[in-house]
């Protein structure tokens, strides 16, 4: 049978994610020091464990509501209260759903119609083209540069929207950059969509990953924004709970309501043991973000300080788990120097390029791994630049 002409055509077309590309190489091969995947390398706290584990042995193994368990929605809402100052109704404003890529993919299938356009900055997470171009949209890319921090600019959002912009994509703190958008950056961008009908999808994933001491806003609280946004998050990153699937969306009832609906259908609810360990998690897992947040920005500096060393140029990033260093100085495209990295020195790190045609000229190295396993890498690059300078 000829399947490429049976099978929707937008799948087909769509190209797998470069992240994972050079992933799969590296698991083929052996004495690879990998910073390519964006996973904490905790693992999940033992108190979130232990909840889950007693819900198994008390046989709490049935399904959920759709929107998720009551008590993990109030928990949703007084965790966002609390740490970002917005009220949210448990009832109405909420669903929880399998991983924030659930969530991303349900508010853009909600949120737009075939020929709409959607707005992404980029470099970002290789998800939000991919999903707006399943659901008939039109994915347009706004560049962030580095010479703005690559914060998105409200003379870019300005230049790109038309009469089709129905939803822009707010991925901060960003993954592959590291960049945030502190309040007045949001203000300028809240003040370009005033008057307008574009919708908001604030992927706020890395929220509780920022430095300096300068703690996340979200687009939804500025003046004029709640009523047009839809907040996604998850416990993958802040909980290290990212075999466990879980996310959610905060909106607009209106909206949340026909998220909910598609969920119902496509997946039905969250994992239910994985509900009960998010419980115990917003109750009583500050101080385990607290302990991670301080390691990670330990690594920021060490690893920021460590290719600045080495003569790549890099941007000191504010948020997530990420560094974004330039190589273009090496004369190597970023899959060049990725693949001869990995063949060489047995290093894995991800072309920028994979987070958008911009990127190119960067590599995305994720810091959430061990100092040891991060000064081991940064000597493996060490000895590859050397080496190629000197052939």
């Amino acid at each position: 049978m000829d399947y490429d002409t049976m099978l929707n055509r937008t799948a087909v077309d769509i190209p797998p994610s470069g992240i994972r590309r050079f992933f799969d190489i590296a698991a083929e091969m052996e004495d690879v020091i990998s910073l390519s995947v964006g996973e904490p390398d905790f693992p999940t706290p033992w108190h979130v464990r232990d909840v889950a584990i007693d819900s198994l042995q008390k046989g709490r193994t049935g399904y959920s509501p759709n929107r998720g368990f009551t008590a993990l929605c109030r928990e949703i809402c007084g965790y966002y209260s609390r740490r970002f100052g917005l009220a949210y109704d448990y009832k109405t404003d909420v669903v929880v759903t399998v991983g924030g890529s659930e969530a991303i993919d349900l508010a853009i299938r909600t949120m737009v119609n075939p020929g709409d356009e959607v707005l992404v900055p980029q470099p970002s997470f290789v998800c939000y083209e991919p999903i707006a171009r399943l659901a008939g949209a039109k994915s347009v890319s706004i560049v962030t540069r580095v010479e703005d921090s690559f914060r998105l600019t409200a003379d870019s959002l300005r230049e790109s929207i038309t009469s089709r912009t129905k939803l822009l994509i707010l991925p901060f703190p960003n993954n592959p950059t590291g960049a945030v958008m502190r309040r007045e950056h949001l203000e300028s961008i809240a003040e370009v969509l005033r008057g307008t009908d574009i919708l908001v999808l604030a992927d706020e994933i890395y929220s509780e990953l920022t430095y300096n001491g300068q703690p996340h806003v979200s687009i939804a609280s500025i003046e004029g924004m709640k009523e047009r946004t839809v907040v996604v998050n998850g416990f993958s990153k802040s909980y290290a709970m990212t075999g466990w699937r879980l996310g959610y969306a905060l909106g607009p009832a209106p909206i949340v309501s026909i998220m909910a609906k598609v969920h119902q259908y496509a997946i039905m609810c969250a994992p239910t043991t994985s509900q009960h360990a998010a419980i115990e998690a917003l109750r009583c897992g500050d101080e385990d973000i607290a302990k991670m947040r301080d390691e990670y920005d330990m690594r920021r500096r060490l690893i920021v300080r460590g290719f600045n060393a080495l003569g790549l140029e890099c941007f000191e990033p504010e948020g997530a788990f990420y560094v974004f260093p330039c190589i273009r100085s090496t004369g190597m495209t970023s899959e060049d120097f990725c693949e001869r990295l990995l063949r060489k020195k047995h290093v894995a790190v991800v072309p920028g390029n994979a987070f958008g045609s911009c990127g190119e000229g960067f590599i995305r190295v994720s810091y959430a791994y061990s100092t040891s396993h991060i000064n081991e890498a940064l000597r493996r690059i060490g000895q590859f630049l050397r080496e190629e300078i000197n052939s």
